[in-house]
């Protein structure tokens, strides 16, 4: 299947496995770039060094094309973006809009830029400024996200810009990758059913609290970082929720020296991502300090294993997933039943001529 997205990325099949932290690393991606569709390694929860030699492993793993996953408000950005340049990635995506003058130096050494965004507007501004296709994010979607569900949210995009439209939040199998199209978009990005598959390193008995969870017990929740994260309830969520802001700040103060010693980053540079953070997103310092949650409780459940102490962020599909495929048993499957959805259709308009 050929559209704008395989097109610009050099990728067989019009489907992204997004930069989760903790989860997307070299051998879910390799793994996803082996299956023909667009892996992205998440750069967030690494240092600068970390980063290369992750970008190095895949490299070995595949030579195939795959994506980095960069906070575009890091205080070390502009040395994210050299490694990318450096080791010859095609993409390079954003969880927030870079700035004009990363997209033109990302742009000028050949390397695909694509930002995700959940709101029209700010698809408008990116695409203003010369990114190359566009990930959006509906409220279905994992993690960070906003009220807008990706019915709404993607055709306004769509009508909006002129660059490849990449539809996220709420797809997990052919026939979603076939209402996208139909919306429009030049592809499907998912991560909770990427994450759901026995290449992620995710614990299995993580793998299987997500398999149980059903529709109703993925949650939106403040109680994190203070911004709206969906993931699934638990009883930590519970108990954050009750805990108030006090509590919630104090643990925030632990989780920040923890990151910071994680991610091999000194004070000034967290200060100064901090910042960058504040003025980007519009947030107050208290909302700043909470984010420093978000890191270190990810990391307890999604790499330790650790439900009663960590968190799992999830997309609403978590509770319609019922198994762990390999990601070349999951984009085959994909494909396979986005073509029959096509030809289904197909015989209707068929019969309907008749």
């Amino acid at each position: 299947m050929t559209t704008a997205l395989t097109e610009l990325t050099g990728v067989r099949h019009p489907v992204v496995q997004t930069g989760m932290g903790w989860v997307a690393g070299p051998r879910l991606v390799s793994a996803t770039a082996e299956a023909g569709a667009l892996g992205i390694l998440a750069s967030a929860t690494m240092s600068a060094g970390q980063l290369r030699a992750a970008v190095r492993e895949v490299a070995s793993r595949t030579d195939r094309p795959f994506g980095v996953n960069l906070r575009a408000d890091a205080g070390d950005a502009a040395e994210r973006v050299r490694i990318i340049v450096e080791e010859g990635v095609r993409v390079a995506s954003f969880a927030l809009a870079p700035s004009r003058e990363l997209i033109a130096r990302l742009k000028d050494a050949g390397v695909v830029v694509m930002p995700t965004v959940g709101a029209r507007r700010h698809a408008e501004k990116v695409a203003a400024w010369g990114a190359d296709a566009v990930i959006v994010q509906g409220a279905e979607g994992g993690g960070h996200t906003g009220e807008v569900a990706t019915t709404v949210l993607l055709p306004q995009v769509v009508d909006a810009v002129d660059i490849p439209v990449v539809a996220a939040g709420g797809f997990h199998d052919g026939r979603g990758l076939v209402a996208a199209l139909a919306f429009g978009a030049a592809g499907v990005a998912m991560g909770t059913r990427f994450l759901l598959t026995s290449d992620s390193t995710v614990p299995e008995a993580v793998k299987a609290r997500y398999l149980a969870a059903s529709v109703g017990d993925v949650t939106v929740t403040r109680a994190v970082d203070g911004l709206p994260h969906r993931m699934l309830r638990t009883d930590l969520v519970a108990a954050l929720e009750r805990s108030g802001r006090p509590a919630a700040l104090l643990r925030a103060v632990r989780h920040a020296a923890a990151f910071r010693k994680q991610a091999g980053t000194g004070r000034v540079r967290t200060v100064r991502d901090g910042l960058a953070m504040k003025r980007g997103a519009g947030l107050t310092w208290s909302q700043v300090l909470l984010a420093a949650n978000t890191p270190m409780m990810l990391r307890a459940a999604l790499v330790e294993g650790r439900t009663d102490v960590g968190v799992m962020a999830s997309g609403q599909v978590a509770g319609v997933i019922e198994d762990l495929p390999s990601c070349a048993e999951l984009v085959g499957r994909i494909m396979a039943e986005a073509a029959a959805t096509l030809d289904g259709l197909d015989r209707l308009e068929r019969d309907g001529a008749g």
